[in-house]
């Protein structure tokens, strides 16, 4: 690592601190804490009171980012939670994963779509593995929680409990770099009613109708239309796309006929609140998509 490369992760780490966003050293190269574990804490100095994570230990002060900063090359953390953020994490495919799987960007444009909104134009950044981070304001008097898949798939989220690579820092496989202004926008209403549903209200058993599909068919798809009819509010289009890609390889396989689990998912979403054209537009896609990716029976 050469002198003037550590003096750009000193700034990034300044310049992450002076947006207000407390920042942590990981270790040069990788996106791990350098920071102690509980285990090995030596119950001195920050942690002579007791032990404080990388949450705790996270700083604006200039000073401390310097004396940090020119020990080792380390990379950049922010911590989410006690910078007032929410990051919207859109994920890239696997190297594993089925080549036909959509990315995290492309799947929240759609699902920025079907919620009526465009994409919010916000800072964020690329990471290393070419996918984004989309940084908000999160509103104030609201603890969000790190989320996974709960806003689509391949799409997640980092707040309190969680933290983020800043840009400027550098992995093997590339650099996390800006790729627009600084303005950071506040957390869209829409997206806060999914991160931070209301409580979900009971509902009642949905009934099926009788088809000639494999026993292990029907019960996946009462299963799923169970999940939707409890998804809390804000939940439901979501659990309703993710559900009925789940069933879709059993039609997929011959084992049920399509217009069944359409029509049973149609219900399903309808009787919690969806309206029908949202219903409809979101069953089709998740099929065509479970259809297009699913895998053989005998590698399932």
């Amino acid at each position: 690592m050469t002198h003037d490369s550590r003096s750009a992760l000193l700034s990034a780490a300044l310049d992450a601190a002076a947006r207000g966003w407390p920042v942590f050293p990981l270790r040069p190269g990788t996106k791990r804490p350098a920071l102690h574990g509980e285990t090995a804490c030596p119950g001195t100095g920050p942690c002579a009171g007791g032990h404080l994570k990388w949450e705790d230990r996270a700083t604006t002060d200039p000073d401390r980012i310097r004396a940090a900063w020119t020990r080792a090359p380390y990379n950049v953390g922010i911590a989410t939670g006690p910078s007032g953020l929410v990051v919207i994490d859109l994920d890239v495919p696997k190297d594993n994963s089925n080549g036909d799987a959509p990315c995290g960007a492309a799947t929240f444009a759609a699902l920025c779509e079907r919620a009526g909104h465009p994409v919010p134009d916000t800072y964020r950044t690329r990471t290393a593995s070419g996918g984004q981070h989309l940084y908000f304001a999160a509103p104030s008097g609201t603890r969000l929680a790190n989320t996974a898949g709960t806003v689509a798939a391949s799409v997640d989220t980092r707040a309190w409990g969680g933290y983020v690579v800043a840009a400027g820092s550098a992995l093997p496989t590339g650099t996390y770099e800006a790729l627009c202004a600084p303005e950071t926008a506040a957390l869209p209403e829409w997206l806060l009613c999914t991160l931070h549903p209301a409580p979900a209200r009971p509902a009642g058993p949905l009934r099926l109708p009788a088809v000639n599909g494999s026993r292990a068919a029907v019960a996946a798809l009462d299963a799923e239309c169970a999940n939707v009819t409890a998804a809390p509010e804000g939940l439901r289009n979501v659990t309703l796309n993710r559900s009925a890609f789940k069933v879709g390889r059993f039609v997929a396989w011959g084992d049920l006929p399509r217009q069944v689990a359409e029509d049973a998912f149609q219900a399903a979403g309808e009787a919690v609140g969806l309206t029908a054209a949202e219903c409809h537009a979101t069953i089709r896609s998740a099929l065509d998509s479970s259809l297009r990716t699913a895998r053989p029976r005998e590698a399932a």
